[in-house]
């Protein structure tokens, strides 16, 4: 029997083993999926696997099995390669049959014995991780030539960019987000790959490979290469090639045998919530529920100021999630308008941090004319390179995203400004994107949770409003805000992550008693105040309601709820009629 370091770190023998077993039969592929399951479900073994986003690239080891959490940032075009092959020795006539791409020697003829379209089983994906958990990519089996092939490329201190000594220009690897110095890869799926679709995420397991002869950039070194692949690669251009083919030192590669999609990407949860063992973590957890949402609500309050209705807000805005779309309607979203934000000061910036310790997804969007007019928000194709260019908009599921309007002055916005900001308004009111595919747009959808500050009412449009009330000006707000996360303690953080994340997850629904119930109050409400209240104000109370349902713990709408959203929504109204009468902004 295969030791646990076989299947580790020799993967390969465990699957060249069972090929020889089974043969040229077509089984063969789908019993070394379901031999490395098995493993892989024995006593926690996916600890066990070594992880890309945690692991330094040049501490694993070459063909051993890996894994990686990642978002899926494009696809590439299908490839062809040989799913079974005969090698003949010259000496002997012995014939012997190979699985995939396996190292032939100079002295060594081989046949095709079976050709398998990548188109049905084998997809590049490059990849990019969650953000700050949120990126990958692989080859099972290499064709080495007759020597080792010459590195023309040599990897630049700083960037993540590739330069190599033609001057050819650095290789961008295309990362949604600036500054982002996450691992990319190129994942090579077999299996199921129509399932997988851009900006899914993802956790796969997998072969890596970093072989150099895979890090061939122009056409030069690919008419100097021995590999029988060469007629073929001839018709991509030198611009495809270089995106397509990056050195594996930077961009590594990973055959997938495993891969499944991410219910979440917290860390912190079990992977799949639906499990036995998952259901009584999650039963233990709510358990608790109710002094951690107090401990959560006065650890927000702090934060924003000793406001503890914007507090409240602030956790149904962390909580709420797209769970379905009618028609082109995104049911769920609940973008909220944190409006009276103290000018002058780095409040924003350090509420943007609080969020960050609490969501495993966030970025913070300064909202200055420079940036809407010179930043790339909306992804688009490369026709050239045959890639998609991707965008800061390109989020993962469920990421953070803080626009901060504090920022932004008086001036002009150009096309790609007017372009960024309609974006921006998209992405809030309908939870999409369109892609910019040159001769026409494609609409991606999404699921972001967008919390705009800003000192009057925003610019953008958003779900909810609220006024914030500071009742106290810490005269150091940087030390202020170290202090209050240097108070919680580590164990608490991580309740409070959890808490976040489980909620959105669970099921919800209202009896047909209450929703007879709320249609009567909403009628009864329309007749004491028929110019005020709108069918508008009856969906935001409702997603109030359900929020709050939820961050107590509770899966079905009760009266109490329904009154106690009502009563959030009233204080919330009054503050902005209160803010208008001080000012005269209009609402």
């Amino acid at each position: 029997m295969p030791c646990v370091a076989d299947w580790l770190n020799s993967p390969l023998s465990i699957v060249q083993g069972i090929f020889a077993q089974n043969g040229p039969s077509p089984d063969w592929e789908k019993k070394v999926t379901e031999y490395f399951t098995e493993k892989l479900k024995e006593n926690n073994a996916t600890n066990w696997v070594p992880s890309l986003n945690d692991v330094p690239l040049h501490y694993l080891k070459p063909n051993s099995l890996v894994k990686f959490r990642c978002m899926v940032q494009d696809m590439f075009d299908p490839e062809f390669y040989m799913g079974v092959y005969e090698t003949i020795d010259p000496n002997t006539k012995t014939r012997v049959l190979h699985f995939d791409q396996a190292r032939v020697s100079p002295s060594t003829s081989y046949t095709p014995s079976r050709h398998k379209r990548s188109y049905e089983e084998d997809e590049d994906m490059e990849l990019h991780p969650s953000k700050q958990k949120e990126q990958h990519m692989g080859n099972i089996g290499d064709i080495h030539g007759c020597g080792e092939p010459k590195r023309l490329e040599t990897e630049a201190s700083a960037g993540h960019q590739l330069i190599s000594p033609n001057c050819s220009p650095p290789l961008d690897l295309n990362f949604p987000l600036p500054g982002e110095k996450g691992p990319a890869c190129l994942v090579k799926v077999y299996e199921r790959w129509d399932s997988f679709k851009v900006n899914d995420t993802l956790e796969v397991y997998g072969i890596l490979s970093v072989d150099p002869v895979l890090s061939i950039v122009n056409n030069e070194e690919r008419e100097n290469s021995s590999s029988p692949l060469d007629p073929m690669e001839c018709m991509d251009t030198v611009e495809e090639q270089r995106v397509h083919s990056p050195p594996a030192s930077l961009v590594p590669r990973i055959h997938v045998i495993l891969a499944q999609k991410l219910q979440h990407i917290n860390p912190l949860l079990p992977a799949c919530l639906n499990e036995e063992e998952s259901k009584s973590f999650v039963s233990s957890f709510m358990m608790e529920l109710s002094p951690l949402r107090a401990e959560l609500l006065g650890f927000l309050t702090h934060a924003l100021l000793g406001d503890s209705l914007a507090a409240e807000y602030l956790i149904l805005h962390l909580i709420s999630t797209v769970y379905a779309r009618r028609d082109v309607l995104p049911l769920g979203k609940f973008t909220v308008n944190l409006s009276g934000c103290p000018r002058n000061s780095i409040f924003t910036e350090h509420i943007y941090r609080i969020i960050q310790q609490l969501v495993p997804a966030a970025y913070r969007l300064q909202m200055t004319i420079e940036n809407m007019n010179h930043s790339r928000f909306i992804p688009h194709k490369d026709y050239t390179a045959n890639r998609l260019v991707s965008g800061v908009l390109q989020l993962a599921s469920n990421t953070s995203l803080v626009i901060d309007e504090m920022l932004l002055e008086q001036g002009q916005l150009d096309t790609t400004g007017v372009h960024n900001v309609t974006a921006l308004g998209n992405l809030i009111t309908w939870q999409k994107v369109d892609y910019d595919f040159s001769y026409h747009q494609m609409e991606f959808p999404c699921n972001i949770n967008v919390l705009i500050t800003s000192e009057g009412r925003s610019l953008l449009p958003s779900d909810c409003q609220v006024q914030l009330q500071p009742q106290i000006i810490p005269p150091n707000m940087e030390e202020y805000i170290n202090s209050l996360l240097t108070a919680v303690l580590p164990s608490m953080l991580n309740k409070f992550r959890i808490f976040l994340s489980l909620l959105r997850l669970l099921d919800y629904s209202i009896s047909d008693e209450v929703t007879k119930a709320v249609e009567e109050d909403f009628v009864e409400m329309r007749k004491n105040d028929p110019e005020s209240i709108t069918a508008d104000d009856l969906h935001r109370t409702l997603l109030v309601a359900r929020f709050l349902s939820l961050s107590a713990g509770q899966t079905t709408l009760s009266r109490e709820r329904w009154l106690r959203a009502k009563q959030l929504e009233a204080l919330r109204k009054t503050r902005l009629q209160q803010q208008k009468c001080v000012n005269g902004n209009e609402l």
